[in-house]
């Protein structure tokens, strides 16, 4: 109740209204001035008792209506930021809640036809409302992030620590160069991803987050999600370019010369480890922020705002899965699974919602695909063995290129064993521990059986080529060079854990028979001649046997000096073998033909080689230059 005197005062206040007002929407104009000018004289205390109407019925919502529309049209039509003035953004989103709240109260009553009329006037308003904050929403995050531009910084979240992204110095010392000499920035290298980027000003915040209260209240969610993204979205864009990452369609990746890509990869995997780590993380922590209590609002914006970069990511990826399947792009794409494996519970984390759902399932997908992509490699490396041709024998029976190759290429292939492993097992893995690997005996893994496989294609290819030679015992040569060759890769590397111990064993017994056909094909005829029958023997035999000793040894030593073995441990056991097998038959015929009354005088005629000859001439054998690792 307010005194005598004060209620003759807003009788008069409205007197002068009435007379002055040349209209209805004048006299309230003057009301507003007077309600602007004292406390005393508000709105509620100015109306006219006399003119008070049903709170429920039309009119009264034709007059909240009309001062919310003079409220709200002084903002809709100013030239400046409103944001710029705490006291005008106040006054606007409380003009906007009592809109908000007019059309929640009348809504109910909107069958009524004059009700109906005015909700559609307010919807009008509210909608012009909408498309005024929305401006001032990009507006308050484009000047807030110019703010930030060149003092953008990470911060730790267990330390003060401070990481810098980029600045004007930084940018001085490190800048890329496009074409007609455009230069960019660079980002500088990150080795801590414990951090986070804040990318606005606390107080820009704030603000955003009472404009989104709003227009979600309002039921312009999406249009304020889009806002958002549509700012955010660029920011993540330029971190991207910064960070070397090129936009590039699949049909472009694909047409890249190999070296190319292999840097693209490198960049890809910098830039998606730091998107997955930093600046996801971060986007997501801002839009938490921005939309705190509207929960579908935030995931809705953190959509919009990575779902471009997410998709120029893995797109990438996806190019690289589907594309060519050669041996050499094996350890690029090894490293590219590896790299989204160790991922994938950052994208769990970070696309945890259901808007981001399709965006997590295509990140697996993708991983899977390059999976694929490694075992379609490894049969492209079976398909590659079985094309090698048989044509040229390698020269002194020394290591073929596509053993060389074929060792070298799995003993570095393994080192990713365990990688190997998770892909040719395809077991689904619990908990999404995309890390953890079943510990069965290697004996029976699929990666076991693949790789023995692959054994059994190359020591089929190289009998092939063994068959090429003439000589029987240079045939031997060759499969015991490679045999070894392959035994002791496998012995020095992760190969011996995938293959076990049963195949080295296997395969070590199948050197030394290599050895030993080696010894028959060869020596063992050099030997023969040397047999003398129990009993007496006519000197001419025995002559004739020295001397066709003489001219088999001298030959053998001639052409098995060529010969290569390329082992120093494998060479000393095959001259030690030929010693063993040859120097008793040779001692003991010398001592026979001495022993013979009608030769021990012309001894030296025909006797060429000492023992001692004979074993300097083996120690001379296999010394060709072929086998090189």
């Amino acid at each position: 109740m307010v005194d005598n005197g004060e209620e003759k005062l807003l009788a008069m206040a409205r007197h002068i209204a009435k007379t002055m007002g040349r209209n209805e929407s004048m006299a309230d104009d003057i009301l507003q001035i007077f309600s602007n000018f004292d406390a005393r004289f508000s709105l509620d205390k100015l109306s006219d008792k006399s003119d008070e109407v049903d709170p429920r019925s039309s009119v009264a919502l034709q007059r909240s209506l009309k001062s919310l529309d003079r409220r709200i049209s002084q903002y809709l039509a100013a030239d400046h930021p409103i944001w710029a003035d705490s006291a005008d953004s106040s006054a606007f989103l409380d003009a906007i809640d009592e809109l908000i709240a007019t059309i929640r109260d009348w809504t109910p009553m909107a069958r009524d036809k004059s009700v109906g009329t005015y909700l559609a006037r307010a919807d009008d308003l509210m909608q012009q409302a909408m498309f005024r904050v929305s401006e001032e929403f990009r507006s308050l995050m484009e000047r807030g992030g110019e703010s930030f531009e060149l003092t953008r910084h990470f911060r730790n979240r267990e330390s003060t620590g401070e990481f810098f992204f980029d600045s004007e110095e930084d940018e001085e010392g490190a800048e890329g160069i496009l074409g007609d000499g455009l230069q960019i920035p660079v980002a500088q290298p990150v080795t801590d991803y414990n951090v986070v980027i804040d990318a606005l000003p606390s107080g820009t915040i704030s603000d955003l987050h009472e404009i989104a209260k709003r227009m979600v209240a309002a039921g312009y969610e999406k249009e304020c999600s889009h806002a958002f993204s549509s700012c955010r979205r660029e920011f993540l864009e330029e971190s991207l370019s910064r960070l070397g990452l090129q936009k590039l369609s699949i049909d472009e990746v694909q047409k890249m010369q190999w070296q190319d890509m292999e840097e693209e990869i490198e960049r890809w995997m910098k830039a998606i480890t730091v998107s997955l780590r930093i600046l996801f993380p971060s986007e997501r922590r801002l839009c938490e922020r921005v939309f705190v209590g509207l929960s579908s609002a935030a995931d809705l914006s953190f959509m919009e705002v990575c779902r471009g970069s997410t998709i120029q990511l893995l797109n990438f990826a996806d190019a690289v899965a589907i594309g060519s399947r050669a041996p050499e792009r094996l350890f690029k794409i090894l490293d590219m699974f590896e790299t989204l494996r160790d991922l994938m519970l950052d994208f769990d984390s970070v696309f945890s919602d259901q808007y981001c759902l399709l965006l997590r399932n295509e990140a697996i997908a993708i991983w899977k695909r390059l999976g694929g992509t490694i075992k379609g490699i490894f049969m492209e490396l079976e398909n590659l063995i079985r094309r090698d041709p048989a044509k040229t024998p390698v020269p002194g029976g020394g290591l073929h290129p596509i053993t060389r190759y074929v060792m070298n290429y799995l003993k570095a292939a393994c080192k990713s064993r365990q990688t190997l492993e998770q892909i040719f097992e395809e077991a689904a893995l619990p908990s999404k521990d995309y890390t953890k690997l079943d510990d069965r005996a290697t004996a029976s893994s699929s990666l076991s059986v693949q790789m023995d496989w692959i054994m059994e294609l190359l020591e089929s290819n190289l009998e092939a080529k063994s068959k090429i030679y003439n000589d029987l015992s240079l045939s031997s040569v060759f499969l015991m060079n490679n045999g070894r060759y392959i035994v002791q890769k496998v012995k020095d590397s992760e190969l011996g854990s995938v293959l076990g111990d049963d195949w080295i064993r296997k395969h070590s017994v199948k050197s030394r028979q290599y050895l030993g056909n080696f010894l028959k094909s060869s020596w063992s005829k050099v030997v023969g001649v040397l047999k003398i029958d129990s009993g007496s023997i006519a000197p001419a035999a025995m002559k004739e046997k020295l001397k066709s000793f003489n001219i088999q040894f001298e030959e053998i030593c001639q052409t098995q000096s060529t010969w290569v073995i390329f082992e120093n441990q494998l060479r000393e056991e095959a001259k030690i073998s030929v010693t063993k097998i040859l120097m008793p038959a040779y001692q003991n015929f010398i001592e026979r033909y001495q022993s013979l009354p009608e030769l021990s005088k012309r001894t030296d005629r025909h006797l060429m080689y000492t023992a001692k000859d004979v074993e300097a001439q083996i120690t001379q054998l296999f010394q060709g230059g072929g086998g090189r690792r």
